[in-house]
């Protein structure tokens, strides 16, 4: 039962959180397209009001006329409406899907014992620490630099380096799929500190100044623009780091935290893409296709590194037959403690010949393709008796 509710409490937080992060990146992109395809105002009155950028589009059969003030409209309306629902929702379900997820059965998801052996409460709170950190030297190194000459250039270089050694060290302490999680949810974390730390009270303070009759500090949008430009640039590796999980042939390689590293660079070159995209339809920049040519570089360079040697699927010398009675042996020491009679996680059972032979097309992927099972290998399945597995599967998975 605690595995059913389990599963449930999954799907409607994962169903939840791609919803609210939609939501959140959709909004980030369009006001990153807007802000870059403003132009001057042609109307004389806009000029007056101190409209210093607008934009006309047409979607859904209307027309929209989006104007940007330089720093306050001559008159606050009654309804503001504020952009920080998205950020907020969509971190709290991505944290509570990973404690759902991951901190629930630390011991199985987030310790691998060739690598660190720790208890679970300390694998936990590492975890969960590394988000505190990350976020705390972000923002030192924002701080520190952010509003210096170059700065821009500094923070960024500065911040890459600082997901290098973060990618680095979550692949030297945690099992691939939960470090690459780690590290996306790191960065994300960030970015939604962003928002509730910097960008909305920045805000909140220009309204209250306008509110009161004040003058407006044009430093609280500055800052505020930055870190939504941050914001911008994360975007796309968090959403790598995330659908990670899926694709074992990344995290699973010896150097898989130069994967991260690599994917992650790719998807930020790929962005800046899109953003100069923008000013170059306008004339503001020369055309930004080289950066989207280095992120596709990356990716198909990663891909020819990342591609199986023939053969490679089987890593041990495989016997020339195997029936039923090879593999038994095998499944009942390795496999039956989660999927015997006691225990049947996300539904497989494989403790009757009828139900091995059922599936045995995924016994046979996720032990000797993708090599996920057993989880983080904690029961100790050998290189020799994965070769017994597939040369059992290629022989027509025979449970007689």
């Amino acid at each position: 039962m605690e595995s059913y509710l389990l599963d449930w409490a999954n799907l409607l937080l994962r169903w939840l959180h791609v919803i609210t992060a939609i939501a959140w990146v959709g909004s980030s992109f369009y006001f990153v397209f807007l802000d870059s395809s403003l132009t001057p105002p042609v109307d004389e009155d806009l000029k007056r009001q101190g409209v210093s950028g607008e934009l006309w589009a047409v979607h859904g059969g209307g027309f929209y006329h989006p104007v940007k003030f330089a720093l306050a409209p001559p008159k606050l309306p009654e309804h503001l409406h504020w952009f920080y629902w998205e950020s907020y929702t969509t971190w709290m379900s991505g944290f509570a899907l990973f404690a759902v997820s991951y901190l629930w059965n630390a011991g199985s998801y987030l310790v691998d014992k060739s690598l660190v052996d720790w208890s679970p409460l300390a694998a936990g709170a590492t975890a969960v620490g590394f988000m505190v950190v990350f976020w705390l030297a972000y923002d030192a190194i924002c701080r520190v630099f952010g509003e210096r000459e170059k700065g821009d250039t500094i923070v960024g270089a500065l911040v890459a380096v600082l997901v290098a050694i973060a990618a680095w060290l979550a692949c030297h302490w945690y099992p691939g799929r939960a470090a690459f999680l780690l590290v996306g949810a790191m960065v994300a974390t960030a970015m939604s500190a962003n928002v509730l730390f910097w960008i909305i009270p920045g805000q909140r303070k220009m309204v209250a100044a306008i509110r009161e009759g004040r003058p407006v500090d044009p430093i609280h949008g500055k800052r505020g623009k930055q870190r939504s430009v941050h914001n911008t640039y994360f975007t796309l590796p968090v959403l790598l780091a995330m659908l990670s999980n899926h694709y074992s042939f990344l995290w699973n390689h010896p150097r898989n935290w130069l994967v991260l590293i690599l994917l992650m660079f790719a998807g930020a070159a790929i962005r800046q893409f899109f953003v100069l995209r923008h000013g170059w339809k306008l004339g503001r920049n020369r055309h930004p296709a080289p950066y989207a040519a280095v992120g596709v570089v990356a990716i198909v360079a990663t891909a020819i590194w990342l591609a199986p040697a023939p053969g490679a699927a089987v890593a041990a010398a495989a016997p020339q037959a195997a029936g039923y009675a090879q593999v038994k042996p095998i499944l009942e020491q390795r496999c039956y403690q989660c999927h015997g009679a006691q225990l049947q996680m996300k539904n497989v059972r494989l403790d009757s010949p009828q139900a091995l032979k059922q599936h045995a097309a995924n016994v046979y992927q996720q032990t000797v393709v993708t090599r996920l099972m057993p989880l983080n290998n904690a029961t100790g399945l050998t290189e020799q008796e994965r070769a017994v597995v597939g040369q059992w599967f290629r022989d027509g998975a025979k449970v007689d």
